[in-house]
C-alpha cells in the first residue's frame, strides 16, 4: 500500500494564487523593458481588477523587485530583479556563449539576428544584434515574450517538441486565434507546425506585423531537446524569392553550431 505523500495541486497550496499573480505581475513588467507599463496596461494583460494588481505591486515594490517612476507612473523592473538574475545566470544564461553566433548571423545575413529560450509556453528573447541593412523589424528585442507558435523562434520550437506536447499546448492555449489573429488558429498552426518540419526552419511571412518577416530555427539541448531558437527579421522584400532559401542555410548552419557547442559545454 503506497502511503507516501502526495503533493498538492498549486490551487490547493495557501498563497498559491497570490504568487502566481505577482509572478504574472512581474514577467509583465519585465517585458515592457525600460520604458516600463502603467497600472491600466499591466491590470488588463494579467486580467486583474487595478485594485488588485496595485496592491501586489505595491509589496512588490516594497521588497525592491518592482520599480514606480514617479513621473509616468509606469512600472519597472526593482533593483532585487538584478541581483536575483545575476545569480541565476551562472545556471542558466548562455548568452556568453552564444554572442559570437548571433552576431555572425546578423553580419552573414546583414539583417536583425536574436536568441529566444523556452520558457513553459514561452519564448523569451535575450540577445539582439542587428545587421548592417538601415531598415530593421523592431517586433523583438531583449526580454520581449512570445507564445510558443507566435513568432519564428517559437514556432520553431513547437515544431519540434514531441507531438503529445504539440496537442497539450494547443488545448491549453486555444485563444491564440482571439489575441494574434485568425492565422494562429489550431489547424493553421498545425499547417505551419507541418511545414516548419519539413523545412527545418520557421517563416513567419508578417504574421504579428504586416511586412515584418522572420524565420526561426530551433536550438537543442544535450538531450536533443528545443530548449532554445535562433531567429532573424526584416522587412518583407528582404525575405523572398531565392533569398529566402539563402537566410534559411544559413540561419540552421548557425543554430547548428550553437546546439553542438552547448551539448559539449
Amino acid at each position: 500500500m503506497d502511503t507516501a505523500p502526495h503533493p498538492r495541486s498549486p490551487a490547493s497550496v495557501p498563497g498559491a494564487q497570490a504568487i502566481a499573480r505577482a509572478a504574472a505581475l512581474l514577467r509583465l513588467v519585465t517585458a515592457a523593458g525600460s520604458a516600463g507599463a502603467t497600472i491600466g496596461d499591466l491590470s488588463g494583460d494579467a486580467d486583474l481588477t487595478r485594485p488588485t494588481a496595485h496592491r501586489l505591486l505595491t509589496a512588490l515594490r516594497a521588497e525592491g523587485l518592482v520599480d514606480r517612476d514617479e513621473t509616468t507612473g509606469h512600472w519597472l523592473p526593482g533593483p532585487e530583479l538584478y541581483l536575483m538574475g545575476s545569480v541565476a545566470a551562472s545556471r542558466f544564461d548562455i548568452t556568453a556563449t552564444a554572442r559570437d553566433i548571433v552576431r555572425s548571423l546578423a553580419v552573414r545575413t546583414e539583417e536583425s539576428a536574436f536568441l529566444s529560450v523556452r520558457r513553459g509556453d514561452e519564448t523569451v528573447c535575450l540577445v539582439r544584434e542587428d545587421g548592417s541593412f538601415p531598415i530593421r523589424s523592431f517586433v523583438l528585442s531583449e526580454g520581449v515574450r512570445f507564445p510558443l507558435g507566435v513568432a519564428s523562434a517559437g514556432l520553431a520550437i513547437l515544431a519540434f517538441l514531441p507531438p503529445h506536447d504539440v496537442d497539450a499546448y494547443l488545448e491549453r492555449h486555444g485563444d491564440l486565434a482571439e489575441r494574434f489573429g485568425s492565422s494562429h488558429a489550431p489547424a493553421r498552426l498545425r499547417a505551419r507546425v507541418r511545414d516548419t518540419q519539413e523545412r527545418g526552419y520557421a517563416v513567419n511571412p508578417g504574421l504579428i506585423v504586416e511586412g515584418s518577416w522572420g524565420l526561426g530555427a530551433a536550438v537543442f539541448d544535450r538531450a536533443g531537446a528545443p530548449q532554445w531558437a535562433l531567429s532573424l527579421t526584416g522587412v518583407e522584400f528582404r525575405f523572398s524569392g531565392e533569398r529566402l532559401g539563402e537566410l534559411g542555410r544559413i540561419l540552421l548552419a548557425h543554430a547548428h553550431q550553437l546546439s553542438t557547442r552547448l551539448a559539449s559545454r
